[in-house]
């Protein structure tokens, strides 16, 4: 089981750093907002789907039923992949069947450079970038608050508020529900921003207001009592604006560097990864007796970890292009040759 799990993390490890490739050649700058809230709203979808489909297939599945999740989930990956393997290209260059309008129209927005272009990795500045560790801690809050909340929002439902296995998925897939709708929405909202303000100064200001949001609603969500209706009405506000955190720190990644952000987004998730695993064992450590109490320290723990980091990014964090991010080859390319230009006009001369 646990070479398995392994096995998958590999598998999925590279997907993330992989589609912030891709939407940096498949999307406009100006949309890039819109864009990946709504690539990232299919997460959230699937979290729905899985969540509820898991939940009915233990009670009702075939082969004893919780095995039944496997195979079927299973089975829908497969088929996603080979529909990703025939329909999936890296770029609009290199796509065989798009039109000319289109290819030009990609051309003219983002640019050729920026289309065709891999540049090698400045990976000295990269690992040396005060902006790019203060998103890397950033990442890590996120990851830390957003996906531990998707992993043991299920045992919160059990453990203080007492649902059954088939209640606990469709309440535990009530506020990703609603997060599939809110993501776009922020997304277009963030975008519309920044026509006219600074993108980084949008880039703080929804990290600012969603961090404090989600921890006022956390730490409230330790006091709710045994009221359900209260408690998940609470993780409907948390989960979908924790999600718009998630997205806005994907966006800075695509706004510093659209031709290294596959290789940032690989060194923030790695980070990001570490907070998924440390906070189960938080919770675990936390909440071993089952109480509510327990996940109230919980809560405390998650909301501080979400207003520290936001803090470092507030101060150390930028969404403007960075220095290094531009492909110089094509600039050094150009100058050679008017070099080379100009000593045969003075030889000839």
């Amino acid at each position: 089981m646990i070479a398995l799990r392994v096995l998958s993390g590999l598998g999925e490890g590279v997907m993330l750093p992989a589609i912030n490739t891709l939407i940096a050649r498949w999307s406009a700058p100006q949309y890039r907002s819109i864009v990946v809230t709504v690539i990232f709203a299919g997460r959230d979808a699937g979290i729905i789907v899985g969540t509820l489909l898991s939940g009915v297939l233990c009670n009702y599945g075939f082969a004893g039923g919780w095995p039944s999740v496997f195979y079927v989930l299973g089975v829908v990956g497969c088929v996603w992949s080979a529909a990703w393997f025939l329909l999936g290209h890296d770029s609009p260059a290199t796509h065989p069947r798009i039109t000319t309008a289109e290819r030009r129209y990609w051309e003219t927005t983002i640019g050729i450079t920026d289309l065709i272009a891999r540049p090698p990795t400045p990976w000295r500045k990269i690992l040396t970038s005060v902006p790019v560790w203060a998103l890397t801690v950033a990442c890590f809050a996120r990851g830390w608050g957003y996906l531990s909340m998707a992993t043991c929002l299920p045992l919160y439902m059990h453990d203080v508020l007492g649902l059954n296995i088939a209640q606990n998925g469709a309440f535990s897939a009530l506020p990703f529900m609603i997060s599939v709708v809110l993501g776009p929405v922020g997304g277009l909202f963030s975008d519309w921003l920044r026509v006219r303000l600074k993108t980084t100064v949008v880039r703080k200001l929804v990290g600012v207001v969603v961090t404090t949001l989600v921890s006022c609603f956390l730490i409230l969500e330790g006091y709710v009592g045994c009221n359900r209706a209260l408690a998940v009405a609470i993780m409907c506000v948390v989960i979908p604006f924790s999600r718009m955190g998630v997205n806005n720190a994907v966006a800075t990644q695509l706004d510093m560097a659209p031709l290294h952000a596959g290789k940032i987004m690989g060194l923030t998730y790695t980070f990001t990864s570490l907070g998924v695993m440390a906070a189960p064992h938080a919770v675990g450590a936390l909440t071993y007796e089952q109480t509510r109490s327990g996940w109230r320290n919980v809560f405390f723990l998650t909301a501080t970890v979400y207003v520290v980091s936001t803090i470092v990014f507030a101060i150390f964090g930028t969404a403007d292009r960075q220095s290094w991010a531009d492909d110089n080859t094509v600039h050094d390319e150009r100058h050679e040759l008017l070099e080379d230009c100009v000593q045969d006009l003075g030889q000839s001369v």
